[in-house]
């Protein structure tokens, strides 16, 4: 069994940064990516970035690219999203989640942090 653990959301004014990270824990198993995914109250959940388990390929939706970066740990089993220029739009649950090898899609997810950007 394998466990994702958000941790770094919270309160925060627009244009200020936040740094999300994700812990993954548990049964050892074979990574092809990691992401972060984003859902607002009324709206369907998004995808916001991912990262391939070689750190060489970055993925961003066109309404964070420029402004957020994601990143992971080469020794431990996290990976992180550094969160700048908040807008208030970005307000949401941040999700982290994983696609395992051979695996269709994202098949593990976090149980979300929640991040609010006010005006």
């Amino acid at each position: 069994q394998v466990t994702l653990e958000e941790s770094g959301g919270g309160l925060v004014q627009a244009g200020g940064s936040l740094r999300l990270s994700c812990t993954a824990s548990g049964r050892p198993f074979s990574v092809y990516a990691m992401a972060w995914f984003r859902h607002a109250p009324g709206k369907e959940r998004q995808f916001v970035s991912s990262i391939r388990w070689s750190g060489c390929s970055t993925y961003y939706s066109d309404s964070v690219k420029d402004r957020f970066m994601i990143s992971r740990h080469r020794s431990k089993n996290e990976w992180y999203l550094q969160m700048n220029n908040l807008k208030p739009k970005d307000t949401a649950v941040y999700y982290c989640a994983v696609q395992g090898v051979g695996a269709s899609n994202y098949d593990r997810w976090g149980q979300g942090t929640q991040v609010t950007v006010s005006s």
